[in-house]
């Protein structure tokens, strides 16, 4: 019972950590690249590298047959959190990309 217990736990923190580094990687896919380097920040197809390979490595961890990756699926999570945390909010006024009216700069219209 409580093997089975911890194995549905260990399931939802992947499947969540999954969808952690799958948003931030289309969320990075939907930013325009010249607000990354406006806002001084790495260029979009190395944070577009990064969050695929996090997002690769998230998807082999889950517990579904492959392997227990451990400190590489941290190093992976933390790779998305970083994205969501400094690089994204710094991103915000520049709108997502898709022509939703804004002229792409801070500030809107």
């Amino acid at each position: 019972m409580i093997g089975s217990l911890q194995w549905i736990v260990y399931l939802v923190l992947t499947l969540v950590v999954f969808g952690t580094q799958l948003f931030a990687l289309v969320d990075a896919i939907r930013r325009p690249a010249g607000a990354f380097t406006a806002e001084g920040k790495l260029t979009k197809p190395i944070w577009l590298g990064i969050l695929a390979v996090a997002a690769a490595l998230g998807f082999l961890s889950l517990p579904i047959g492959g392997p227990n990756l451990g400190f590489l699926g941290l190093i992976a999570v933390v790779a998305a959190i970083v994205y969501l945390v400094d690089v994204r909010p710094r991103l915000q006024p520049y709108g997502n990309g898709r022509g939703n009216g804004s002229s792409g700069r801070p500030g809107g219209w």
